[in-house]
């Protein structure tokens, strides 16, 4: 649990000068091309038979909706897939021209990028070490005897998938000047405590799946078949038991409620089996005097369930999550294992090529030295420039627009003026790339190369403690296609993977990029005045900086959001839940007012001239819908309804639609229409 909330866009410092409230700005300085038809928009991505009033997205996307099944290998495909494919072409030429290359300088990120790909890419070396490079772990668990010994596993920074709680140094939500000690809920093998804990039949057959994907891995570390069914239901009855004490998504939710700063002599009074002390100095954390607590009734839990678990079910937990992290780096039994549960709990029919799997891989262990290599290659100055500019644009669009609102007093318009000002923008890359120089990566064994960057984050993690904030790190790799706001940073992310079509096209009118892009960028910036975001300040502090009056007039706004949003069904009887997706829509609402207000300001929108036979307005609405556009297996579908705080596709378009006047103008829809919502339902804060 991280006491900084990260809100990113999808399925994560440039110092800026302040803006003033009522700085008016006109178009783009750039020189515009002529517009280019077909450009932009796909035309025969469009379902003619399908009116713009009633269904949007999918008049928007109903041809390409029916032409692009999902593929064996994937559990949804749309424009974010897509996009990942193209990039995901040019990463593999980079990190197959890495592993070729034997003449890399030792210890350079070429070597360890190269490196990790192909020994993540030797199937034959994996198959021929079995367990050689795993044995010793595992019987390092073996050995453990009482709950001293367990302590002093769990404290060990070498210790890999340790489980039982989340540990870590993270920004002071409350004094963001600071790095702190934080510890909360965590430790579940199936991720989220409703799998745990409800009695449908989905979730039932997805706990039998998971008792038999433990079953196969027991056994095929040399546990007979009775034994290793003994082991999974022990596991599985254990991990129960920490579901029924953790809270739910929507609970982690409260920024509030999940932050409890105490001393470490308190915590070591209040949760003595965890020997709190010994975890701190084993990291290197001794001189830490606080800590922040996200769920103390889980730690409670936790430290009466690790004093009376019987030593032999600890050890089989320890056993699973060592093991069950690196399924990627074991012989294809344990591959195949893995796989035929994800199937249950998303529907993929086909599993991934070891290449891809390889290469996510990288990018997840090395994903600055990686990155490196990849921005070199795909990431234009131009590019950059281009996104920078529109996120000015787009700042003064929502300084207009905070400044117009009739709801917020005088006071909290100050505070949030302030906090818009004070955004820092990330785009493409970081200014510094992280060092990885003391991390030591071979073509010997994929699986001390997983061990070793696991190690080596950790120690990364926890370096930080008593240092000055880093404001110049990551929470993305570059090649990502996703943003993000960090709400203690108070920053807005763009890595480089996203800024291409179709959310950013060169080629393409300002329409269709700011319904798409500009869209992204809108819906970063409205993170931080989220239900979530706006809890702090413009020093991405934790304080209340609203006025009550203020206070309760956004929550009644976002509460007509949340029902808005939980009345979308995508299957039968499957809701969105309005709750937990409550930073995401209002971000997703809030994005797109803004990137159409900072449209207005184009020689485009003034001018009003059509390309492909559609007004500029039109344009951008169709380039912000067909971003969206989506197919989804009704596995998955019903995995990201239970535990993704993002809407389905056709929610996050149709969603925002509903609430604009400025788009039933555009299409000329008319009170009745299923896209139009009576006036006393509509809700739009910003």
């Amino acid at each position: 649990m991280s006491s900084t909330t990260i809100s990113r866009f999808a399925l994560a410092t440039l110092g800026l000068g302040t803006l003033a409230a009522t700085t008016a700005f006109g178009p783009p300085a750039r020189k515009t091309s002529p517009p280019q038809q077909g450009v932009g928009i796909s035309l025969a991505n469009i379902d003619q038979s399908v009116s713009p009033c009633e269904d949007f997205y999918h008049y928007a996307n109903g041809n390409w909706i029916k032409n692009n099944p999902v593929p064996a290998a994937e559990t949804r495909w749309g424009a974010f897939n897509e996009l990942q494919d193209r990039n995901i072409a040019v990463e593999k030429r980079i990190l197959v021209k890495a592993a070729a290359d034997r003449s890399a300088k030792p210890g350079s990120n070429l070597q360890k990028v190269g490196d990790f790909y192909a020994a993540a890419m030797d199937s034959a070396a994996i198959e021929a070490a079995g367990l050689k490079y795993l044995q010793p772990r595992l019987n390092q668990i073996a050995g453990l005897k009482n709950l001293g010994d367990i302590q002093k596993y769990m404290a060990d920074p070498k210790s890999f998938g340790t489980g039982w709680y989340s540990f870590g140094v993270r920004q002071d939500s409350k004094n963001s000047t600071q790095y702190a000690v934080a510890m909360g809920q965590g430790g579940l093998g199936l991720g989220d405590r409703d799998y745990y804990l409800k009695d449908d039949g989905r979730s039932k057959a997805i706990r039998m799946a998971y008792k038999a994907y433990m079953t196969s891995v027991f056994q095929l570390l040399g546990d007979a078949p009775s034994l290793a069914a003994t082991n999974a239901d022990a596991v599985l009855a254990l991990e129960t038991k920490m579901a029924q004490a953790s809270r739910s998504r929507v609970e982690l939710r409260d920024r509030l409620k999940n932050y409890n700063k105490v001393t470490v002599a308190q915590a070591t009074k209040d949760y003595p089996s965890l020997d709190i002390p010994l975890v701190l100095k084993e990291n290197g954390l001794s001189s830490a005097q606080d800590l922040i607590i996200g769920q103390p009734e889980y730690l409670a839990a936790a430290n009466t369930l690790m004093a009376n678990t019987p030593i032999a079910d600890q050890q089989q937990y320890l056993r699973w999550h060592l093991v069950s992290g690196v399924t990627s780096a074991l012989p294809k039994a344990y591959g195949d294992a893995s796989f035929r549960f994800q199937q249950v709990l998303t529907g993929a029919k086909l599993q991934q090529p070891r290449w891809k799997r390889a290469l996510r891989a990288t990018d997840g262990a090395l994903g600055e030295a990686f990155g490196q290599l990849y921005v070199d290659e795909a990431f234009s100055p131009a590019a950059k420039a281009r996104a920078k500019e529109m996120v000015e644009n787009l700042r003064r669009a929502y300084a207009e627009r905070i400044m117009a609102t009739d709801w917020m007093s005088a006071d909290t318009k100050k505070e949030a003026i302030q906090k818009l000002n004070a955004f820092a923008v990330k785009i493409g890359y970081p200014d510094k790339w992280k060092d990885y120089s003391k991390l030591k990566i071979t073509r010997q064994s994929a699986l001390e190369n997983l061990f070793a960057t696991a190690e080596w984050a950790g120690k990364d993690n926890t370096s930080k403690f008593g240092k000055p904030i880093d404001r110049g790190e990551w929470g993305m790799t570059p090649p990502t296609v996703n943003a993000y706001y960090n709400s203690s940073m108070n920053e807005i992310v763009f890595p480089a993977g996203i800024l291409q079509p179709p959310f950013y096209d060169p080629k393409a009118d300002d329409a269709v990029n700011y319904g798409g892009i500009g869209a992204v960028i809108g819906h970063e910036m409205t993170h931080g005045f989220d239900d979530q975001g706006r809890r702090s300040d413009a020093k991405g502090n934790l304080r209340d900086w609203w006025t009550k009056e203020d206070n309760e007039k956004f929550s009644a706004k976002a509460a007509m959001v949340g029902k808005q949003y939980s009345a979308f069904s995508p299957l039968d009887s499957v809701h969105v839940n309005g709750d937990l997706t409550m930073g995401e829509n209002l971000a997703d609402i809030g994005g797109l007012t803004i990137a159409y207000q900072a449209f207005q300001k184009t020689q485009q929108a003034k001018g009003g001239q059509k390309i492909d036979g559609f007004t500029p307005n039109q344009r951008f609405f169709l380039g912000f819908a067909q971003i969206w556009r989506a197919n989804q297996r009704p596995e998955a579908l019903r995995q990201q309804i239970q535990t993704d705080p993002h809407s389905p596709g056709q929610y996050r378009t149709n969603g925002p639609l509903m609430n604009m006047p400025e788009f039933y103008e555009a299409f000329g829809c008319k009170e009745g229409n299923k896209m139009v919502r009576a006036t006393q339902d509509r809700s739009r804060i910003w």
